[in-house]
Formats: structure tokens, C-alpha cells, sequence
């Protein structure tokens, strides 16, 4: 299956070697290139891609209004994947953007490996991208709005044993190996818990996993 891929980033330089590092796999295309958040909105309704790489700072529209935009625009079930393209991690723009439903981020500066996988892990949807990154940016500030421990609204003991552990950036690979689960049974549980919390992905669950008190952030370091 190919995987169609929009560009999105007011630097020519930036598009265009992300357009060439993409194109020349044989699983991805990309479909469309965008300077700006309003040319991604209009781009995304036209061309139906599957994910979206989105510059946080932009002119005209930023990549944090696009992003909440174009997914709530989105066919319901068949949403584009947006990941967060930015140059430095600790970023309070990519936290906002994760809360609206970006499925990640990424550095401008990573490999060309590193970009052509993330497009498949956020493609895919059973990983979280970037775990240990995205794990220290919502730690960081969830930090700044400490919440009392709870238990998540309408989850079963073991969707909350799931959800602490997608909120420890595992896969649904390494849940299954922890919880001693099939791995098809895992996907179930990570679904139902995205339904059941109207989260668009498992990045936001990492979010809503901190925010809620069903994991706390750890000690700095």
C-alpha cells in the first residue's frame, strides 16, 4: 500500500528535500507541497493524503491552527496523520499541536532514514513516533499543571494497565509482551480506549494519560 504524503514548510529548500528523500521510496508519494498552513488546509480536503508533515512556524496560518483545521475538517474515521515538523523538541507549540491531535513530531535536522519511517510509523498507528521525546515534552508540561491521581473516565482495569504503558511510549508489540497478551488483543484494547475517550490517536493518549494523573511525570534529571 502506498502511502501518500503531504509537505508542508514556508522554506522552498525544506520542501523540496523532503519531496526528494520521500518520493524515492518505493511505499511513499508525495502528493502535494504547501508554504503555508491555509495552502495545507486546502491541499488536505483536495488531495486526501494519508499523512501530513507540518512546519510548526509558518506565515499566514501557522501549523497549529492547519492541524486543527484540516482534522476537523477530516472524514470521521479516515483522518490524515499529521507529525509536527520543528527545530527544537522541548516546544510548547508541538505540545498544543500533539493536543490537537497531531499524531507527533519531528526534527527538521533527522536522517533521511528517520524521516521515511516515521511517515510509516504514524501511517501505521501501532507506535508511538519518537517515544522517549514525546514522553519528556508531555512530562515537561504536564509538570506545569500537576493533577491529583484518578483513574480514567469508563475504563476497565486493564484499558488503564494499557494505557500506562502506551503512555510509556511501548508499542502494541511490547504491551503484548508485557501483559502477556496476543498482540491482535492489544490493538482491540488500544482502540476501545480511543474510543471510549474521544482521542484521535495514541499521542493524544499519551497526553491525556499525564493530564489526567493516570501517569505521573518522573523525577528531573
Amino acid at each position: 500500500m502506498t502511502i501518500k504524503v503531504l509537505v508542508v514548510d514556508d522554506q522552498a529548500m525544506v520542501r523540496a528535500g523532503f519531496s526528494a528523500l520521500l518520493g524515492g521510496q518505493p511505499d511513499l508519494e508525495v502528493v502535494g507541497e504547501a508554504t503555508n498552513g491555509f495552502e495545507a488546509v486546502e491541499l488536505a480536503a483536495e488531495k486526501a493524503p494519508d499523512v501530513i508533515l507540518m512546519d510548526v512556524r509558518m506565515p499566514v496560518l501557522d501549523g497549529l491552527a492547519a492541524t486543527r483545521q484540516i482534522l476537523a475538517g477530516a472524514t470521521p474515521g479516515e483522518p490524515p496523520r499529521v507529525i509536527m515538523l520543528t527545530t527544537f523538541d522541548l516546544d510548547e507549540y508541538v505540545y498544543d499541536a500533539l493536543r490537537a491531535g497531531a499524531s507527533g513530531f519531528l526534527l527538521k535536522h533527522s536522517s533521511p532514514d528517520e524521516l521515511a519511517a516515521a511517515v510509516r510509523v504514524v501511517a501505521a498507528g501501532d507506535a508511538l513516533l519518537a517515544p522517549s521525546i514525546t514522553r519528556r515534552l508531555v512530562e515537561d508540561f504536564a509538570r506545569l499543571h500537576p493533577v491529583l491521581p484518578t483513574t480514567a473516565a469508563d475504563l476497565t482495569p486493564r484499558e488503564t494497565d494499557v494505557l500506562r504503558l502506551v503512555a510509556r511510549g511501548q508499542s502494541n508489540r511490547e504491551i503484548a509482551a508485557t501483559l502477556v497478551l496476543a498482540e491482535q488483543t492489544v490493538k482491540t484494547h488500544v482502540s476501545r480506549i480511543l474510543t471510549k475517550l474521544d482521542l484521535r490517536d495514541r499521542a493524544q493518549a499519551v497526553v491525556y494519560a499525564y493530564e489526567s494523573g493516570v501517569v505521573s511525570p518522573g523525577p528531573r534529571h
